[in-house]
């Protein structure tokens, strides 16, 4: 059965990981995150008012959430309950909430009750702890690095403060670096091993934005350097300690719809740079690949459209090939398909004109066909005047012909409205070029 940890004191043991050994205790201490606390910004005011609202953090891994959970307990002379979603459950709430009902009765103060990872609690295990946040049994603090507007219930997320963490610059990082290489104490200052400032800035530009992954790399090269010759890391080293940059992906969470949105976007606004960026960033975190070229065959069709109705041949042959040959050699493909998508005309008019029709038809749905519209496959039908005064468009120059072919209710609403671009933008000319023609030559009406 799984136990909170009651922290009253969370100092770290000598032996613990050098990213939990250098855990901020105070905002003096903490980086990054000025926009929340910052001197006057938000989060601070409110912990050093001891006026601590449940809230949720949200933002990438290791920008400094637990850290800041901790932090703000701590100010708040409460007691620090931390839970994680992955192991904890309804029984453990409840508990929980029990002993902190207990302390609240005793006068020893309010409990924070940090869950980690809340995304992964499902709605039975939010809901079980909604009304001791209601009433204010505890003060939640919950951790996620997905959108809580999708990953937490409405009653609690509308019972708590989000506070939205940004990822950590690469400055920030250097920063944490150093003041690891420099404590004596929790740190690494005593190990009589320098790192070069080429290494700290690669190291810095290389994880992500996350502190965590950053101190284990540093910890890992230092480590490596005492047991050899050497006594200072330098790129090598980090690059060895680092094996491979990290990717900030998860395939099911959002960095996989912000940068699948940043792609479209970026191939629509028809930057090709921007275009082959995104798509690199998606295929070396693992993406899959059939779910970038489908996006690219929707856009064929939503954004380019009839500006270039080849646009949309490319992208399903790209499905195609893609399906066939796989990655790594399927990037090829997919680039070729991004380049000519961005660097296409853009005519978004197909959409348009089905919305509008749609919108008709939701309203006329059953209204009937025009009578001269209609199939006369029998005598009777000819005598109620099925087909009669029909144009056959093929008397017509191109087989455009000026004759009704919607409703009564409906005609001569117009849905599709063309743009000036690319092929679109040419036949709509030559459209308007055989109606002027046909109207000085079409047939005498009978």
């Amino acid at each position: 059965m799984f136990v909170p940890e009651v922290d009253g004191n969370d100092e770290p043991l000598p032996s613990a990981p050098l990213a939990a050994r250098m855990r901020p205790r105070t905002f003096h201490e903490y980086v990054g995150q000025e926009h929340l606390v910052g001197e006057g910004r938000i989060l601070r005011r409110l912990a050093e008012s001891d006026s601590l609202p449940s809230m949720i953090l949200w933002g990438p891994p290791g920008t400094g959430k637990t850290t800041l959970a901790r932090i703000v307990a701590r100010m708040s002379k409460s007691t620090f309950v931390p839970l994680s979603a992955v192991s904890a459950g309804v029984a453990d709430l409840r508990r929980v909430t029990a002993e902190s009902r207990d302390r609240l009765r005793a006068g020893l103060g309010r409990t924070v009750l940090f869950i980690d990872e809340i995304h992964r609690f499902n709605k039975a295990q939010q809901d079980a702890i909604l009304p001791f946040v209601e009433d204010g049994t505890v003060t939640m603090i919950g951790a996620t690095t997905e959108n809580p507007s999708f990953e937490v219930i409405g009653p609690l997320l509308s019972r708590s403060r989000v506070f939205a963490l940004k990822m950590l610059e690469p400055e920030s990082i250097e920063r944490i670096i150093c003041n690891a290489l420099a404590d004596e104490t929790r740190g690494l200052g005593a190990s009589g091993v320098a790192m070069d400032d080429e290494a700290v800035q690669a190291l810095a530009a290389s994880v992500g934005g996350d502190a965590r992954i950053a101190l284990n790399a540093v910890e890992a090269a230092v480590l490596n350097a005492q047991s050899g010759e050497g006594r200072r890391v330098g790129v090598d080293d980090i690059e060895e300690a680092l094996q491979q940059r990290t990717y900030l992906y998860d395939r099911q969470g959002d960095a996989h719809y912000d940068t699948i949105s940043a792609f479209i976007k970026s191939v629509r606004g028809s930057d090709p740079d921007a275009a082959l960026y995104w798509l690199a960033r998606m295929i070396e975190a693992g993406e899959d690949p059939l779910f970038i070229v489908r996006r690219m065959v929707i856009l064929a069709s939503e954004d380019v459209g009839l500006a270039d109705p080849q646009a949309l041949v490319v992208a399903t042959a790209c499905q195609q090939a893609v399906h066939f040959i796989g990655l790594p050699e399927g990037f090829f493909a997919m680039a070729e398909t991004a380049l000519y998508l961005a660097l296409a005309p853009k005519s978004n008019s197909t959409g348009s004109a089905y919305g509008a029709a749609l919108r008709d038809v939701e309203a006329t749905r059953n209204d009937p066909v025009p009578l001269h519209l209609r199939n006369a496959v029998t005598g009777l039908m000819r005598q109620m005047g099925y087909g009669s005064g029909y144009k056959y468009a093929h008397d017509y120059e191109g087989a455009v012909v000026d004759q009704q072919h919607l409703p009564d209710r409906v005609a001569g609403h117009t849905y599709y409205r063309a743009t000036d671009q690319g092929w679109e933008g040419r036949r709509k000319r030559e459209r308007e070029e055989q109606r002027v023609t046909n109207k000085r030559t079409q047939p005498a009406e009978d």
